[in-house]
């Protein structure tokens, strides 16, 4: 059994990939930035962890995924404003993938 952080949570991909892994016997915990949102993603077995990171440093990036097997980014700004979406889909991407490290 492997203790995973899904970052994105409320996602279609990540909602049915923690179901997958809480299916398996897996521990995920998903990340959303919504709070209205945990109740479906609970729903998959995930537990819910509120946190924006698109407002988390590397330093609080590392605090949420310490402790974790794995991490899988599954996050994205959905498009619109092009500032948002690199805040997100690149920004935010790559403090994770530093905090992981």
């Amino acid at each position: 059994m492997a203790k995973v952080l899904v970052i994105g949570g409320h996602g279609r991909v990540a909602l049915q990939l923690a179901r997958i892994l809480a299916d398996r016997g897996d521990e995920v915990d998903s990340v959303i930035r919504n709070p209205e949102h945990a109740a479906e993603v609970g729903a998959t077995g995930a537990n819910p962890v509120v946190a924006d990171v698109e407002a988390l440093d590397v330093a609080g990036l590392a605090e949420l995924i310490a402790g974790h097997d794995a991490v899988v980014w599954s996050a994205g700004a959905g498009g619109g404003d092009p500032a948002r979406t690199r805040a997100v889909d690149h920004d935010a991407a790559v403090r994770s993938m530093d905090a992981a490290a």
